[in-house]
């Protein structure tokens, strides 16, 4: 049990001051537990890439982080940078400016442009839709942009937000997205009952940086 609850976290380093050493440490952590992923600064992805070469963890990192509001061409040399640098994961945060302003097929084809590229790259793109920001309703029309857009994921959070992940967004999230398209929860997930309850709700990946803290909890018990 603990393998598999290993293989749905992305093991998270993304605070504003993560040293390259904390990075190398996360991703020998992330070998020896199985986790799925890291997830680390763009500007650590290569060092990443070359620590993780020859094993089964992926290497995420983020794009338009953590506000979504750059314009989309900088989101998409950013993620042309972290593709070249070795990332097999991009997680970008949508426009939630443009969002609230109510240009959906802004915020649908940038999502759209960076999906086709991403796959092009053999490369999956998750979408933090900021659901801390967002009412119900907002959700189930961020979900639809996304799953129009041909998006890997949709994230709820990007951990920098008043409030994380909640099992009831990611139930609403899970019931208004179609079947092929995950949900990745982050966002405050510190113990083993947040993680299980999360992926009883419907996500397929844990965004954690107490990732070492939740699967030993499940071991020792």
């Amino acid at each position: 049990m603990a393998g598999n609850l290993a293989s749905y976290i992305d093991h998270t380093i993304l605070k504003p001051d993560a040293t390259e050493a904390q990075v190398l440490q996360l991703c020998d952590e992330a070998r020896n537990y199985s986790f799925a992923a890291v997830c680390i600064p763009p500007c650590y992805v290569q060092i990443a890439a070359d620590r993780l070469k020859g094993t089964e963890v992926k290497v995420a990192t983020v794009v338009g982080f953590p506000l979504g509001y750059q314009h989309h061409k900088v989101k998409f040399l950013e993620t042309h940078q972290a593709i070249a640098d070795g990332a097999t994961e991009i997680d970008v945060v949508i426009n939630v400016s443009a969002f609230k302003s109510g240009k959906y097929s802004e915020v649908e084809n940038e999502l759209s442009e960076l999906a086709k590229f991403c796959h092009l790259k053999d490369v999956e793109l998750k979408v933090i839709i900021e659901t801390a920001l967002l009412t119900e309703e907002e959700i189930v029309k961020a979900c639809e942009l996304c799953a129009n857009a041909g998006v890997d994921y949709v994230k709820t959070s990007t951990g920098f937000a008043a409030a994380g992940a909640t099992v009831a967004h990611v139930e609403l999230m899970r019931r208004v997205l179609p079947a092929h398209i995950k949900i990745k929860a982050a966002g405050g997930i510190r113990t083993f009952e947040d993680a299980q309850a999360l992926i009883k709700a419907g996500a397929d990946r844990l965004g954690c940086s107490a990732s070492i803290q939740i699967v030993t909890h499940e071991q020792n018990n």
